[in-house]
Formats: C-alpha cells, sequence, structure tokens
C-alpha cells in the first residue's frame, strides 16, 4: 500500500493542488486540502474498484473536499484567518504555482478573474476541463455527473466566461483611455 500511495502520490499530487488551488484561490488552504485528498485515499483505497481511473477517482474525492471545505468556511473563515501564523510561510512544491503562470500572461490574468466570478459548478467544469485537460468522461466520473451535464455546464460556463472577459476587456480598454486622456 505505501508504494501504491506514494506512486499515486508522486504522480498526480501537482494536479490534485492545482484543482484545489484554483477552487479555493488559497494557497496554505489548498496545501491543506490536498492533505485531506490524501488521508482519505489512504482510508478508502481498499474500496477503490478501479471502475474509473485513479486520477478521476482522485478528482472526485478533492472536488468533496472542496465543497466541504466551502461549508466548513462559513463560520469558521474569520477563526482560521485570525488564528494563522502569517509570519511562517513553508513553501514545500517549488514547481510554479497556477497564480505564478497567470501573472505571466495579462489575458491569462483576466481569465483567472473572469473565472472567479463564475459559478462553482462553471468553475469546476472549466477547471477539469481546460487546465487539468480532463475528457469530458473523464469530467462527468469526477463530478458524478451524466456527461450531458457536463457538456451544458461546459457550454453555458465558456458562454459566462467570454461575456466576463470581453466586459473586463471593455473596462480596461476605457481605462487605458482615462490614463491617455490624462496625461
Amino acid at each position: 500500500m505505501d508504494s501504491l500511495f506514494e506512486e499515486l502520490y508522486e504522480k498526480y499530487h501537482h494536479d490534485v493542488y492545482s484543482f484545489l488551488f484554483y477552487m479555493v484561490k488559497n494557497r496554505e488552504l489548498a496545501e491543506d486540502l490536498v492533505q485531506e485528498v490524501y488521508i482519505r485515499v489512504l482510508k478508502s483505497y481498499d474500496r477503490f474498484e478501479g471502475k474509473s481511473s485513479e486520477k478521476t477517482w482522485l478528482f472526485s474525492i478533492a472536488r468533496h473536499v472542496a465543497i466541504d471545505s466551502f461549508r466548513k468556511q462559513k463560520g469558521w473563515k474569520q477563526r482560521i484567518l485570525d488564528s494563522f501564523d502569517w509570519s511562517r510561510q513553508e513553501v514545500k512544491d517549488f514547481a510554479p504555482l497556477p497564480e505564478e503562470i497567470a501573472l505571466q500572461n495579462e489575458q491569462v490574468q483576466m481569465m483567472y478573474r473572469c473565472l472567479e466570478r463564475c459559478t462553482t459548478d462553471q468553475r469546476l467544469v472549466l477547471i477539469l476541463r481546460y487546465i487539468q485537460s480532463l475528457s469530458i468522461a473523464e469530467t462527468a466520473e469526477a463530478l458524478g455527473w451524466t456527461e450531458s451535464k457536463v457538456k451544458t455546464t461546459q457550454h453555458r460556463a465558456l458562454k459566462v466566461l467570454k461575456t466576463y472577459m470581453e466586459e473586463s476587456g471593455i473596462k480596461e480598454g476605457a481605462d487605458d483611455e482615462k490614463i491617455r486622456v490624462e496625461r
């Protein structure tokens, strides 16, 4: 079991972390949630039937962990922020973080900001399909949805994201104009 766990961790921990980071938008919380995912993996691996790939199984667990986190945060968020030791920040993963990659490209930054405005279901689908590169079938399996629901949600999410990006582009263009006029 140890070697299986290590193999799962080595193969997928960065993907799971990226998924959770995009969902919760907080580095420390995402790291904590990754640990929770792998705790659940340890507890439930003997029940894994192999009907899906290990990756989709992990994303399914990660999705549930993220949703549980959202539920807990409603009352605990401020207490967590108050108790966090901001002077001690330990970063263990040396791969570039999604936020660091996003800072390299202005359009990606805009897309990332607009993604935050999408509903949770829309974000789930867009992250799994386009950032984690899961197929429609794998996404449906990870979310426990039908393929039809994934396709519909993806279509609507892309439409909403495009609208948000167009609005942001107009706003940024207006800001640029104000700067030019003021100079």
